[in-house]
């Protein structure tokens, strides 16, 4: 089935989707932060660019979007357009999400993993 939209008004849509300081980290942060932790972001240097990482306590907390990371739950519908699409792109998502939790492990870092729907 072809896209409704040109490629570059679909570029641009999927341009606007934000990987960081989105609604359901910026929540965790601020509780995060009224509660006196303190915290870094998204350290380049640990596996997977984590989205907080607590360095005192050797601790990161990843904040997942269901669609994005194939939860389950009522967010994370697969499109009926391309769904083949979709669904590889997200079983990709699901690997890697699953090595870079090994990897973080073995450095002897403990993970903490929330998703959207538990917050909104």
């Amino acid at each position: 089935m072809t896209d409704k939209v040109s490629p570059e008004v679909r570029s641009r849509m999927m341009a606007k989707i934000k990987a960081r300081d989105t609604k359901p980290e910026m929540i965790i942060r601020k509780i995060l932060h009224a509660l006196g932790f303190r915290y870094r972001l998204h350290v380049k240097k640990l596996p997977g660019c984590p989205d907080i990482v607590l360095p005192k306590y050797k601790a990161v907390i990843m904040v997942n979007g269901c669609f994005w990371h194939g939860h389950g739950c009522h967010i994370s519908n697969i499109p009926k357009r391309r769904s083949e699409y979709w669904v590889g792109k997200i079983s990709k998502n699901r690997e890697q999400d699953i090595q870079i939790k090994t990897q973080l492990y073995n450095l002897g870092w403990r993970v903490a993993i929330i998703w959207e729907c538990a917050l909104l």
